[in-house]
């Protein structure tokens, strides 16, 4: 077997028995080509179950010249996953990857808008536009459900369940949760639905999918970075934010206004708390007020 065909072999290994997004899939199989392209420049014709640890040190010696110390860690866990699974299959008797370690990086604190800086970034929006409306109801369910980006775009009307209060969310790996939905979003939701929705022509296949394009197509997630990049430029915000900083808004300001965690980590779909506590970066002030409201010695 060639490259390829290992490769194929990983990626159904991944849909099928780790039910992994396509997004995720697409990212671990880029960690591996990238491994491959090293292997064609350097003119090394081997295959994975002969590759060596010192032709992966050699390729790992390469991107730290050109990665920061994230990007480096991110690639070799790819690569340890890939060589797992090799081993896992019998295709390799050992793991050329055993002693190699990532490179230690800190827990990186996610930048966060302030309130006032999400209402001015939504009251830049051009709502003469019929796009305005749907660009509103967007920066709303984002900011107010905390989903990712692929989680909007795939957001189906049948998974909206407004009277009940919630909207039923497909994750990372297929895995579906209920979160909730308040009414200042729900609203809007229905202004674009009602005005600006009812009024495309749906293309096939996207009946179901909420917010679409103006061809009446779903939206791609680079569209949701443009629209959101397009508007902090436009009221000159210094910070480079994404749709994923609305996520991060979002938990930070639930925690802030004396939310638990565990509540945070159910909405977010986080499987593991210490997950959630990378989102949530806790102020001094916060704390403070923690501990003055809830310690028997503060009172």
């Amino acid at each position: 077997m060639n490259w390829d065909s290992y490769i194929k072999s990983y990626k159904s290994y991944l849909k099928i028995e780790r039910g992994l997004s396509k997004n995720t899939i697409e990212n671990y199989t880029f960690d591996i080509l990238r491994l491959c392209e090293f292997l064609k420049d350097h003119k090394l014709n081997v295959s994975p179950d002969k590759i060596t640890s010192e032709a992966l040190q050699d390729f790992i010696y390469q991107i730290s010249k050109e990665l920061n110390a994230r990007s480096q860690a991110r690639i070799i866990s790819g690569l340890k996953s890939f060589f797992s699974y090799l081993l896992f299959e019998d295709y390799r008797s050992d793991d050329p990857l055993a002693l190699i370690e990532a490179p230690r990086v800190g827990r990186k604190l996610p930048d966060t808008l302030s309130v006032s800086e999400i209402d001015r970034l939504i009251a830049a929006i051009d709502l003469s536009k019929p796009e305005g409306e749907r660009n509103r109801a967007i920066l709303e369910t984002l900011y107010g459900c905390g989903l990712r980006v692929s989680e909007l775009t795939e957001l189906k009307i049948s998974d909206l369940f407004f009277d009940e209060g919630f909207v039923k969310i497909t994750g990372k790996g297929n895995k579906q949760r209920f979160v909730p939905i308040g009414a200042t979003t729900q609203r809007y939701v229905n202004i674009y639905q009602q005005q600006i929705r009812s009024q495309l022509t749906v293309k096939k296949g996207s009946e179901d999918i909420l917010f679409l394009n103006r061809r009446g197509g779903k939206l791609t997630r680079a569209m949701i970075f443009t629209i959101i990049r397009d508007l902090a430029k436009n009221i000159g915000l210094e910070k480079v934010i994404s749709p994923h900083t609305f996520r991060h808004s979002f938990a930070t300001h639930l925690l802030e206004n004396g939310a638990d965690l565990r509540s945070i980590q159910m909405m977010l779909g986080h499987e593991s708390i210490t997950t959630t506590e990378v989102y949530v970066h806790l102020d001094r002030r916060h704390l403070t007020r923690i501990v003055n409201q809830f310690h028997p010695r503060a009172k």
